[in-house]
Parts: structure tokens; C-alpha cells; sequence
């Protein structure tokens, strides 16, 4: 791993914009910096940062596979430039990874208008075709860029699909939407003669492509493809009306049975609707849903690389982790106190997350003697304006900070300067958090549930001892939060 840049060399790189000159503390050994502060014109993670473009190169110790072929991920999100939540993280770094070890590998995605074209490289315009929806051929341009070092295919059709600030949330209806993507992806494929060998569809907003494929685009001319499905959250099931489904070209009455595409929730109903994520489990060759664990992206999540940080660390030189700490207490306008414990909770701010602890561990965090900065919006909007309500009452202090947005900038930012990072999920079919932050350097402290539960392990339990790494604990009330979070408190003070 390259040694730690001097902090002089990165402030000027990162040509960051601050109005605060103060001495780093003597223990740091980084002379001195230019913080920054709750006052700048200019958050400190709105500044321009280098490329954070990863590099193409593979480990050279990673194997080629033998079988090499071409796989086609289709997806809502991806990581950076259309991310939301897990999955566009997974899907980026499970594309790079087919992509070191050999295969040619691309991305379709919808051509959102949140997108910022800035981060793509060398997009182009590669064609214009139409595809269907509800009795219409939509005119559609297909681009092609290089994100991340993947080759991505963007679909933007010409109608009001995928407009709007956000990646979610526009003033169009969402399902009929990734109707239309799933069937234009495919009539792109057409058009072009793409035939891959895999089509990797994801999540319940890609659900009717494997409908699409078999009962209509593998008797054309696409005849190569196998469909594989994976399976990210079953919380969502993509609930679609026959008519609804309609509207992509395929007849909807058809999949109105246990057998194909029915939601087994709504027999008995009027009316009885289906399931796109159903409906993809049947049609497709093979679904990934099972008890496997993601990996994160050590490329992007790199705290000896990363673009985003004031300073660059790894395990054998880890000062540069109590600069980011130091940065991260003067730019929100913490107390700057290394002998504190700042706890970092990144997160969408969903029941599935344990709302209830997440709460409680900013009011125990404070108690305790130590910080909290929570990083996380919601799409529901009682549950926004209660943690806006806490943000008020919270953020005049020097305690805390809950800032009710998403930034990937300030997420590395946050996960390098954290001691402790909190995943307090009610269910995790895997999680992400905990991994990054320990890759950052930070001690996990988390529910016993899914993938939490198989990646952290108590340094209190002796059955834990060669692999202990964190901090857990098993019931869904504030005290068994405390009894987790009060052992983390004393573990960093006394160590």
C-alpha cells in the first residue's frame, strides 16, 4: 500500500476550500492543515476532489476463470452515480469483480436526469431505436460511458421516464417505468444483435425481463441468453395489476397464477395482483437469493486511496485515521476531542433499520460522554420530519450531528474518521456498513440478524476469540442496544 501523502500536499491537491488555519495537535506529527468549518461558503464535501475514477488494472494475483463470457447486468442503481442504497454498491463491485477475473461485463441503466454526466467517461450516443409501452413506440437513445472502469449502457427514452432530482421519487409512475426498461433493454439487444451469455437482472425492478425474454424476445432473434436473478431485499415484491404489466406488451392475464406471476399475499382479493419479483423467480434460469454474503468494493472503499479523505491510511499506518477524525469535529463543528468516541451511523432511514435504536443511540451516545453524527434520509415522511425534529433539537450542541441527506463524499469521509459504527438493523440480509467500516478502521457495533450476524463477531463471547472484531447484540429494545454500546464506550477508553 503507498505510504501516507503529507497533509500539506493533499490540501493542496484536493485544492480545498476553508477559512480556518490551526495547528494539528503535536500527536498528530502532520505540521499543519487548513480545516474547515460549519461556517464555510462551501460544505468541506461539496469541494472538488480528484478523479475517483478506480483503476482497471486487476490484482495480479487474482485468477482468470477459464469459461469466460459475456454478462449483461441490469439494474436500477448503481455505485456512485445512481445509488441509493446496497444495491447499487453490490452490483458495481460484483461487475468489476467478473471484470478482474476475465469476463466482459457491462451495465444497463436507466439514463436518469439526476445523473451527473461529469462523472461519466467518454459517454456517447451509441443508438436510437423505439421500444413499447401501452400501445406506443417511445423513441429511445442508448449511450455509452465508462463509470468506475465498467462499460455502462444508459437508456433514456424520450417520454417523462426517470425524471426528476432523485433516483426515486419522480412525479412518473416508477413500475411502468422499469416495465419500459426492462423490455427496452432487451430491444436494444435486439436492435443491436448483443447476444451475452448472462443477463444478470436485480431486484424486483428488473422482474419482467425474464417474462419479456421467454415469452417474447427468445422466439425473435435473442437466442443466446440465460437469465439469472438475484435477489438483494425481499421486503419488496414489486406489486403490479395484470393491467399494469400490460403495458410493457406481454398479455397480463397469463401470469394471474400460482404457477407464474400471482402475489400469493393478494389470492382472495379484488383484485388479485402479481408480483414481479415472483414472476422473475419463475422465468428465470437461476436466482441468487441464498446466504451469500456480499463483499464490498475494496477499490472504491480504500481508506489508503481514497479520494475523498484529508488524509490516506491503512493498518500498518494508521495516523492519518485521527486527521480524518479531527476534519470531520471541526467541519460539522463537534468538539474536537481524540479521547472522545465518535459512533457513525450511515443509513436509509426505514423500519428495516431499527429507527427505534438509532434514536436511542443518539441520546445514549451523549449520555455516555461521546459524539454521534447520523448520515441518512428517508422516503417516508413522517419519519423524515421526526428526525428533523431531532436534528433541531440535537445539532445546536457539540455532541451530535444528524444530517438528513445522502453525500458519498462525506460518507468515506464519516467512515474514516469513525471509532465506532452502529448497524442496529431490525433485518440485514447482509449489510454493507459494517464491512466498510471496519475496512476504515472502525469497531461494528450490531444487531445479531442476517448478514450481520455472519460478519461480526463479540470480543465478549470466548466462543469469538480468534475471530472477535466487534460488538453485538440480539434483542430489538433500547437496553440490549446499551449493553452493546456502553462495552464499545469502555473497550475505547480503556484501550
Amino acid at each position: 500500500m503507498p505510504a501516507i501523502a503529507t497533509m500539506k500536499s493533499l490540501a493542496f491537491m484536493n485544492k480545498w476550500v476553508v477559512t480556518e488555519k490551526l495547528g494539528c495537535p503535536a500527536d498528530f506529527g502532520f505540521g499543519e492543515l487548513v480545516w474547515p468549518t460549519p461556517g464555510d461558503e462551501i460544505p468541506f464535501w461539496k469541494n472538488k476532489f480528484p478523479s475517483r475514477d478506480a483503476s482497471p488494472e486487476a490484482p495480479a494475483e487474482i485468477e482468470k476463470d477459464s469459461n469466460l463470457m459475456h454478462i449483461i447486468h441490469i439494474t436500477a442503481e448503481m455505485a456512485p452515480i445512481a445509488k441509493v442504497g446496497g444495491l447499487g454498491d453490490v452490483v458495481t463491485g460484483l461487475a468489476r469483480a467478473c471484470l478482474s477475473r476475465g469476463h466482459t461485463v457491462d451495465i444497463m441503466l436507466p439514463f436518469y436526469e439526476c445523473i451527473q454526466k461529469q462523472e461519466i467517461s467518454d459517454l456517447a450516443l451509441i443508438t436510437t431505436y423505439n421500444s413499447y409501452h401501452d400501445g406506443n413506440w417511445v423513441a429511445t437513445n442508448a449511450y455509452h460511458g465508462v463509470v468506475s472502469s465498467i462499460p455502462v449502457i444508459f437508456i433514456e427514452p424520450s417520454n417523462q421516464f426517470f425524471k426528476g432530482k432523485n433516483v426515486y421519487g419522480g412525479s412518473y409512475n416508477e413500475l411502468e417505468a422499469y416495465l419500459f426498461f426492462s423490455r427496452a433493454c432487451l430491444e436494444w439487444m435486439q436492435v443491436t444483435g448483443v447476444q451475452p451469455d448472462i443477463i444478470h437482472v436485480h431486484e424486483w425492478q428488473i422482474g419482467a425481463l425474464p417474462l419479456l425474454y421467454w415469452d417474447m424476445y427468445q422466439s425473435l432473434s435473442l437466442k443466446k441468453p440465460r437469465i439469472v436473478l438475484t435477489i438483494h431485499n425481499m421486503e419488496h415484491y414489486g406489486e403490479c395489476r395484470q393491467e399494469q404489466l400490460s403495458k410493457c406488451g406481454l398479455d397480463g392475464s397469463i401470469y394471474a397464477s400460482v404457477e407464474k406471476a400471482i402475489d400469493d399475499r393478494t389470492i382472495g382479493h379484488n383484485p388479485e395482483r402479481l408480483s414481479l419479483l415472483k414472476g422473475g423467480i419463475v422465468y428465470s434460469n437461476a436466482v441468487v437469493y441464498f446466504g451469500i454474503l456480499n463483499g464490498i468494493d475494496t477499490v472504491i472503499w480504500n481508506p489508503a486511496t481514497d479520494a475523498f479523505l484529508p488524509a490516506k491510511f491503512h493498518a500498518q499506518k494508521p495516523e492519518g485515521k485521527k486527521i480524518c477524525k479531527y476534519y470531520i469535529q471541526k467541519g460539522l463543528g463537534l468538539k474536537s476531542e481524540g479521547t472522545v468516541p465518535l459512533v457513525v451511523c450511515i443509513t436509509r432511514l426505514v423500519a428495516q433499520k431499527g429507527l427505534h435504536l438509532i434514536t436511542h443511540a443518539i441520546k445514549r451516545a451523549e449520555e455516555l460522554g461521546g459524539q454521534m453524527i447520523l448520515l441518512g434520509n428517508s422516503p417516508v415522511h413522517w419519519v423524515q420530519k421526526d428526525f428533523e425534529d431531532l436534528a433541531n433539537l440535537h445539532n445546536k450542541g457539540t455532541s451530535t450531528r444528524i444530517l438528513l441527506m445522502y453525500s458519498e463524499e462525506l460518507s468515506h469521509m464519516l467512515y474514516a474518521a469513525a471509532d465506532i459504527v452502529l448497524v442496529p438493523s431490525i433485518y440485514e440480509p447482509c449489510g454493507l456498513a459494517q464491512m466498510i467500516g471496519m475496512r476504515y478502521g472502525a469497531v461494528p457495533v450490531v444487531r445479531k440478524t442476517g448478514g450481520l450476524a455472519d460478519t461480526v463477531f463479540d470480543v465478549d463471547d470466548p466462543s469469538n476469540h480468534e475471530k472477535a472484531n466487534g460488538f453485538v447484540f440480539e434483542g430489538i429494545d433500547e437496553g440490549s442496544l446499551n449493553w452493546a454500546l456502553d462495552r464499545a464506550f469502555r473497550h475505547f477508553i480503556d484501550n
